[in-house]
C-alpha cells in the first residue's frame, strides 16, 4: 500500500512535470541535430568545392560578385533543408508523445531565438555588402550561439551549453579570419552531430527502449 505521504510527493510531482511541459517545449528531438549537422557538412563540401574557382583579380569583381552570391544561395539553401528536417523529427517525436508542436513554450522559444538570429542575419549581410566577407564566418556562429542561448530559457538547458560553445568557437576564428569556412563546419556541421547525438541518447533513447 502507498502511503498518504507518498502519494502526496508523487502528485507533486506529476503537478511540478505538468507545469514544466507548459512552461518549456521538451520535444526537441536529437536527429534534428544530426539532421541539421549532417546538411551543414555537405554544404561546406560545396562551398570548399567552389572556393577554389573564386576569381581574385581586381579586373573580375563582377565575377567575384556573382560568386559570393553563389555563396548565400548555398548558404539559404543549407538553412533551409536544414531547418524542414529539424521541423519533420521534433514534429515526429511531439506526435509520439501525444503532444502540441505549436503551443505557447514553442512559440516564445521561436520568438527568443529569432531576434538574435535576424540580428546576426543583418550582421552578415553588411559585411558582406561592405566586401568584409572574412567575418560572416565569425558573426552566424556568435550570434547563433547567443539564440541558442536566448531560447534555453524555454525548452532543455542543453542547448546553452551548445550555444557557449559556438560562442567561443566565433571568437576563437576572430584570429583566423582566413579559415571562416573550416570554423563555419565546426560550429554548425560537427557541433550538431554531436549535440544530436547527445541528446537522443539523454532524451529520444528513453522513448525507444
Amino acid at each position: 500500500m502507498i502511503s498518504e505521504k507518498e502519494a502526496s510527493l508523487e502528485t507533486l510531482k506529476d503537478i511540478r512535470n505538468i507545469m514544466e511541459r507548459s512552461a518549456r517545449f521538451l520535444s526537441l528531438s536529437g536527429w534534428s541535430g544530426v539532421w541539421a549537422g549532417a546538411v551543414a557538412l555537405a554544404g561546406a563540401a560545396i562551398a570548399s568545392s567552389w572556393i577554389t574557382n573564386l576569381p581574385y583579380d581586381v579586373d573580375a569583381e563582377d565575377s567575384y560578385t556573382l560568386a559570393m552570391m553563389k555563396f548565400v544561395v548555398l548558404a539559404i539553401g543549407v538553412f533551409v533543408v536544414a531547418l524542414i528536417g529539424a521541423f519533420y523529427f521534433t514534429w515526429r517525436k511531439t506526435r509520439a508523445q501525444g503532444g502540441n508542436l505549436w503551443n505557447s513554450a514553442s512559440k516564445r522559444m521561436m520568438l527568443h531565438m529569432a531576434i538574435p538570429l535576424l540580428a546576426g542575419g543583418f550582421f552578415s549581410a553588411m559585411f558582406l555588402y561592405n566586401g568584409h566577407d572574412m567575418y560572416i564566418a565569425p558573426a552566424c556562429l556568435m550570434f547563433y550561439g547567443l539564440a541558442l542561448i536566448n531560447g534555453s530559457t524555454y525548452t532543455v538547458t542543453d542547448i546553452k551549453y551548445m550555444g557557449l560553445l559556438e560562442i567561443g568557437l566565433g571568437c576563437i576564428s576572430l584570429f583566423w579570419l582566413g579559415y571562416g569556412l573550416l570554423f563555419w563546419t565546426i560550429g554548425f556541421g560537427i557541433l550538431h552531430i554531436l549535440y544530436g547525438i547527445i541528446m537522443w541518447n539523454k532524451y529520444d533513447r528513453k522513448t525507444t527502449d
